[in-house]
């Protein structure tokens, strides 16, 4: 019965197909940077070593969490917030159209400096 809910759903275009392009929202204080973790938790971002802290959490370009072991040894260019102490703590790994979107602040003072539209997800140099 449900799998014929499922078809019939699918049917009328209700349920999206799997390659559908999700459309992510990133918090203003999201940084850009490329990432390379060697070793975790330690990690450089934009060649400046950094380490992740204890709950921090990566997603892929199609936003499913991923696990540090399957990106080690890779550069991606990713967004990233960092906690209070300066751990790296939510990693979103960009995809194409997301690098698209410029310019993005790659550190905290640039963030400070600029206005970020949150509808938009983009940023304005002041």
């Amino acid at each position: 019965m449900l799998r014929c809910a499922l078809i019939a759903l699918a049917g009328a275009g209700l349920v999206a197909p799997a390659a559908a392009q999700i459309q992510r929202s990133f918090p203003a204080d999201a940084l850009r940077g490329v990432m390379l973790i060697q070793q975790p938790p330690d990690l450089t971002i934009n060649d400046l070593p950094g380490r992740l802290s204890p709950g921090a959490r990566i997603r892929a370009d199609n936003n499913m969490q991923v696990l540090t072991g399957a990106v080690i040894g890779q550069r991606l260019v990713v967004h990233y917030t960092l906690e209070t102490n300066g751990l790296v703590h939510n990693v979103w790994i960009l995809t194409a159209e997301e690098m698209s979107k410029r310019p993005w602040p790659t550190t905290p003072e640039q963030a400070q400096r600029w206005s970020f539209d949150a509808g938009a997800q983009t940023w304005t140099r002041r």
